[in-house]
């Protein structure tokens, strides 16, 4: 394992996508979101996958040039064509502008379409409950699981994302999948077998191998109902926002599809807190929160940084093969690693 300052992470990962093409403001803000994962201990949605996303920009699978063209702009909704750019600056402005429409309207829902992957989502709930928002955000990917009782992979990992203006915040982050993809993935990458029960091989059968899971299926989280989640996932993207549904999603972790743009869909919902309660102003919020507390528990995500405030002299940790492969897109692209 290998240790690497926030603010030198981010240096690296913000001018290895510039190099890739992409404008410097857009590399900015999504080699921040890919950063906080690693520092909030995901490295599966971290620097492991920036050459990925990298190999994608110089192959066209991602558009360098994207923009976010509107579709729909109505005062409680907006769609954008994301035009293939990366997911990751273009979640977080949706975030943003949905965190705009619903201070003044109550309640704002932002699409995009025709994107590619996002990252964690979780990180994208901040622009939300930092304005006192509740922020619900939802995404898809290439399809790994399959429906109920099914043997062939139709739906992604189907996440979930919310967030609730606690302090601090409570951060809902969740795959509908047993497991997140990227974690299938990072434990392929160091040779390590995957627990029972969280995926299947390339022919339906149960597997603790993660390479075969990463050529597989993953099973639902909870049975039928962690299935009826990835549905509705599903159902508010690839199928209502599209164009494309997770089926005929490219998967990033194949080179043999780096050109293909995944057309991937990504819906917010953002909602002011301040004008949800029947009785105005109280106190449930701290009441909710000192009783989990006295139960001797936390809420989900409360002890995560602000990916928006990140400290340049904090530490991530990343595995010797990510930082290998880091130091040769350093070396290829001519940044200073």
């Amino acid at each position: 394992m290998a240790s690497l300052q926030v603010g030198n992470a981010l240096r690296i990962a913000t001018e290895l996508l510039v190099c890739a093409g992409l404008e410097e403001s857009k590399a900015r803000v999504s080699a921040r979101c890919i950063i906080a994962s690693d520092r909030w201990g995901i490295g599966s949605h971290g620097l492991m996958r920036l050459p990925f996303y990298l190999e994608r920009l110089l192959a066209g699978g991602i558009n360098s040039k994207a923009t976010m063209k509107i579709v729909t702009d109505l005062p409680g909704l907006v769609i954008f064509d994301g035009e293939d750019g990366l997911g990751h600056w273009q979640l977080q402005r949706a975030s943003e502008i949905a965190s705009e429409r619903a201070k003044v309207n109550g309640i704002a829902a932002v699409g995009v379409g025709r994107s590619s992957h996002c990252g964690a989502l979780g990180i994208y709930v901040w622009p939300m409950v930092n304005q006192n928002l509740v922020g619900i955000v939802f995404s898809t990917g290439p399809a790994v699981m399959p429906p109920w009782n099914g043997t062939t992979p139709i739906l992604s990992t189907s996440p979930i994302a919310a967030g609730i203006p606690t302090n601090p915040p409570t951060i809902i982050d969740l795959a509908t999948s047993a497991v997140a993809r990227g974690k299938i993935a990072a434990k392929a990458q160091s040779d390590q077998m995957l627990e029972p029960g969280w995926a299947f091989d390339a022919e339906g059968k149960p597997t603790t191998d993660a390479k075969a899971a990463l050529a597989g299926m993953l099973a639902p989280l909870g049975g039928v109902k962690g299935y009826a989640l990835a549905v509705l996932v599903e159902s508010l993207t690839g199928v209502l926002v599209g164009p494309t549904l997770a089926k005929n999603i490219p998967d990033m972790f194949a080179s043999s599809q780096d050109a293909n743009p995944q057309e991937i869909a990504h819906f917010v919902i953002a909602i002011d807190a301040s004008k949800l309660s029947v009785d105005g102003p109280n106190d449930r919020i701290s009441q909710f929160q000192d009783g989990v507390t006295a139960a001797g528990g936390r809420l989900p995500g409360s002890t995560r940084v602000d990916p928006t405030a990140l400290n340049s002299d904090d530490h991530i940790t990343i595995t010797d093969t990510v930082g290998s492969q880091i130091q040769e897109w350093a070396i290829r692209l001519g940044v200073k690693a």
